[in-house]
Order: C-alpha cells, then sequence, then structure tokens
C-alpha cells in the first residue's frame, strides 16, 4: 500500500506500548494497561518539524494509520512527525479482564482524551519535543469527535484539529439518520432515484408481512438466515441486518464499501419480466442480500444472516479478548453510557421497518451492561454538557463532512464567524463518511478533491500563525 502511494517504506515505522492510568482521575487507584502506538520518522524535519496525531477510535489501529492517508500526506509536505494511538480497551489497549462488566467503567471519552495528554508528554519527552514543535490532532468519525474534543479540552496540546465525519452531539434517538439515508438513496447525483427509496420501502413492508402472516420458515430459508427468526426478537434483528446492508452502502458510497448506491439501487430498482408486482420488491431484496454475503463471504467466516436475539446478547456479552477485537461490546456499552447514537426507524422519513425501535435498541443496556434504561437520557445530557454538542466553544477545529453521510447530523456544519481564530465547517456535497481522510484517487468526485485542498490550505495556516506566533 505504501509503495503504491509513493510514500517511503514500512521499515520507518515503529510501534510500542505505555502503560497508561486506568483511571486518570482516581490518584488512590494505581492500575494501569498497555496503550499501544505507531511512529513515523520518515518525514520528519528535526527537530522542529510539527508533530501530526492520529487519534484511534471504536477500533484496533494499525501501521497503516502513519503510513496512509490524507494526512500522511500532509505531513510529507509539512516535515511533520506521525504518530497514532490506539484507543483504550479496544484493539491491543487492554488489559486481560478489562471487558468484564465491572471494568469497563473505565472505559469513556474522558478517560480517553486523558490518554492522549499522557501520551503527548511520552512523545514530547522520547523525542525531546518543545513548544516549537506544533500538533495537530486528526480524526474520523468518533475519533474526529476526539480530536475535536481534544483541541477544546486541551487546547495548549494541540494547535489545531481536523474533525472528519465527527458527531459531536450525542443524541439518544438518533432516528434523523436513517431520514439521511432516504435522503442519500434518493439523490440522483449519487446514483440513487425516488423509485429506489420505493421499492426498498416496498421490499422491506412485504419482509414485514411475509414474518406476520406466520412465514417465518420461508422468511428465513429465503434471506439466509442462520436460524429460523421465529419470535418477534429474532425478528426484529433479522430487519436490522437487512437494514444494515442499505444503511451501510450510504454511509461509506464509494469509499471501499460492499456496494455504491448506485449499484444498490441497479438491484432494487431493476425491471424484470420474471417477478410479478407483488413480491418484485420483495425478491430483489433477496437478490440484494445474497449478493451482499457474496461479497462479504471473504470477509467473516459465516456467510449466513443474523437473525438471532440470543446471538446478539451472546456476542454483545462475550469477554473473550479475541473475539472481542472488533470492539462492538466496548462500542455498545460507549453508547449506553455516553452517546447514544441509537439508528431507530420510528418515524415516516425512514425507508425501512418500524419494528427497529428506540426500546429494541437500549433493552440491551440492562441486559447486556446492567446499565438502567431510565438512566441513558441522564449519560447523553452529560456528555453534550461537558462537550458543547454541536455548539462547541472551540477555535480552530476544522469540521468537515460528507452530505450523503448521515452522521453529518450530528456535526458542525456552520462555522462560527464571530471569532478570529474560528472554526471553519467544510460540507463536501455528494460524499460519505469520512471519505476527505482517505489518500486522493483519480476518480474522486471534484467537490472531495476541493474539500481536500481545503483542508490543506487550512493546516498549512495553522503551522504558519503558530511559527510567528512562536517569533513574536
Amino acid at each position: 500500500m505504501s509503495a503504491v502511494n509513493g510514500h517511503k517504506p514500512m521499515g520507518e515505522v515503529r510501534d510500542g506500548k505505555i502503560h497508561q492510568p486506568l483511571d486518570h482521575f482516581d490518584s488512590q487507584n494505581d492500575e494501569t494497561f498497555p496503550q499501544r502506538f505507531f511512529v513515523n520518522e520518515a518525514y520528519w524535519e528535526r527537530p522542529h518539524g510539527p508533530v501530526f496525531l492520529f487519534i484511534g477510535g471504536e477500533g484496533p489501529i494499525s501501521e497503516f494509520n502513519v503510513l496512509a492517508g490524507h494526512h500522511v500526506d500532509m505531513a510529507e509536505e509539512h516535515g511533520a512527525l506521525l504518530v497514532a494511538l490506539e484507543h483504550r480497551f479496544y484493539g491491543e489497549s487492554i488489559n486481560e479482564d478489562g471487558l468484564e462488566t465491572e471494568n469497563l467503567g473505565d472505559l469513556s471519552s474522558q478517560q480517553a482524551l486523558a490518554d492522549v495528554a499522557e501520551f503527548h508528554q511520552y512523545i514530547s519527552d522520547r523525542f525531546d519535543l518543545s513548544d516549537k514543535n506544533t500538533w495537530i490532532s486528526f480524526g474520523g468519525s468518533y475519533a474526529g469527535a476526539l480530536s475535536a474534543w481534544l483541541r477544546g479540552k486541551f487546547p495548549h496540546l494541540v494547535y489545531g484539529a481536523v474533525a472528519s465525519s465527527a458527531p459531536v452531539k450525542a443524541k439518544l434517538d438518533f432516528s434523523t439518520f436513517n431520514k439521511v439515508v432516504g435522503l442519500s438513496l434518493a439523490d440522483e447525483d449519487v446514483g440513487g432515484s425516488d423509485k429506489c427509496v420505493g421499492d426498498i420501502w416496498e421490499a422491506f413492508a412485504a419482509v414485514e408481512a411475509a414474518l406476520f402472516a406466520g412465514n417465518a420458515t420461508e422468511v428465513g430459508k429465503d434471506f439466509g438466515c442462520c436460524e429460523i427468526p421465529e419470535d418477534l426478537g429474532d425478528q426484529i434483528e433479522l430487519m436490522q441486518s437487512l437494514a444494515d446492508i442499505v444503511m451501510g452502502t450510504v454511509e461509506y458510497n464509494e469509499e471501499g464499501g460492499i456496494l455504491t448506491i448506485e449499484e444498490m439501487c441497479k438491484i432494487m430498482t431493476n425491471e424484470t419480466e420474471t417477478y410479478d408486482s407483488e413480491t418484485e420488491a420483495y425478491d430483489r431484496l433477496i437478490k440484494l442480500s445474497w449478493v451482499n454475503k457474496e461479497y462479504s463471504r471473504g470477509l467473516s467466516e459465516e456467510p449466513c444472516l443474523d437473525a438471532s436475539h440470543k446471538q446478539t446478547i451472546k456476542d454483545l456479552s462475550d469477554t473473550n479478548l479475541d473475539s472481542a477485537y472488533n470492539g462492538e461490546r466496548q462500542w455498545y456499552y460507549q453508547t449506553c453510557t455516553e452517546f447514544g447514537f441509537f439508528q431507530t426507524c420510528e418515524d415516516a422519513s425512514c425507508p425501512f421497518s418500524r419494528m427497529l425501535t428506540l426500546q429494541a435498541k437500549t433493552d440491551l443496556c440492562p441486559e447486556v451492561f446492567n446499565v438502567p434504561q431510565h438512566s441513558l437520557p441522564g449519560h447523553i445530557a452529560f456528555t453534550n454538557k461537558y462537550y458543547g454538542g454541536d455548539h462547541p466553544n472551540t477555535d480552530r477545529v476544522l469540521y468537515v463532512n460528507g452530505d450523503i453521510d448521515p452522521w453529518h447530523e450530528l456535526s458542525v456544519l456552520e462555522e462560527n464567524l464571530d471569532k478570529e481564530d474560528k472554526d471553519m465547517a467544510i460540507l463536501i456535497k455528494g460524499t460519505s463518511h469520512c471519505a476527505d481522510m482517505n489518500p486522493g484517487g483519480a476518480a474522486d468526485r471534484p467537490a472531495l478533491k476541493q474539500a481536500r485542498k481545503a483542508i490543506e490550505r487550512k493546516v498549512a495556516k495553522w503551522l504558519k500563525e503558530a511559527a510567528w506566533k512562536l517569533m513574536g
């Protein structure tokens, strides 16, 4: 990958682990956990070159986080030292018993930001850095929010922050996620159409009707379910698995997902003579799920479709580090205790099944983590109070979003024009989740190319300003 992108070889990348306090806010607690990081010195102009910090999110990091991406291209241009830090409790940055429910209390965004502050000190000591080395942070999705919050809470550590597709506003019932999915599916600029949305809605209604008519065995076979969705809990899981195919396609459109919106809509709107009109939409959804399975066969051992509520609870309750490497248990815990982000389908704008309720999502919080449902609104209110929601009083944060990406609804979309060092917001037409973070490609949309140039200008401006301030 590095060779293809014309970057220097991997020999320059080193990884390591530092021992971080499990609880930064309790001086009586001397327990630690190992936190993984990567460093790439290939482009660093010693001794005063800047530091570009890539913040890890809800999954493992790898050497590619300091080898490829738009931030790496900019590091090469500005002679920056590249460092990446894995988020506590994800990937390898966790103790053996870290996933036990009683130990998850130390997993939070506040602790994660304190980890970054400690890591900043560690890197500064190890590379003999001073205030002449300007730090810029980068992150995408949840890690994009962390990048913005780092600048807000520790402004003396990072001069500027790029926050890509960053949902900085916590929200319990994130129904607008699926509203944007519907709008994106209807967007002709990305290969969608009103017919596509209508046919998807019709297909989900047909699956629901078949289940309610008592045809669960037939539906289970049609969609290649791992188990027959006999009871309501299993049927909700089936609807979620089918909705996930569509939601994932929209979220990662044209950015390495299994299908693009255009390809999916072609399957869902294909007028063929082999189906009669009543079963047409249902049969196309079957085809979509099988196409999706074929593509993902190489990615997972089980190509069958999840439709077991019991299995979902079992997976989320698994405290074995190997099976939890994907981070699902940890992330669900954070949604219960900090963010919500539950993607529901109870209002008219959602193109899926009304079976995907807030109740169904939040039931898992007490069941899996002993987090009472009534405590959730308070957790979310605290997060927004602590960080400022989508009106944070930050400066020198660049919020970058794509208008196809449903997560843009919870980000900062307008610039604060009252401030001298104002935050800047870029909304990229026709692009999806974290698209700006990838290295530039020939097939990129013009709006995405322009956005990357705007990010480059802003980062260059920050570095120039920081240098002037030091001289002054």
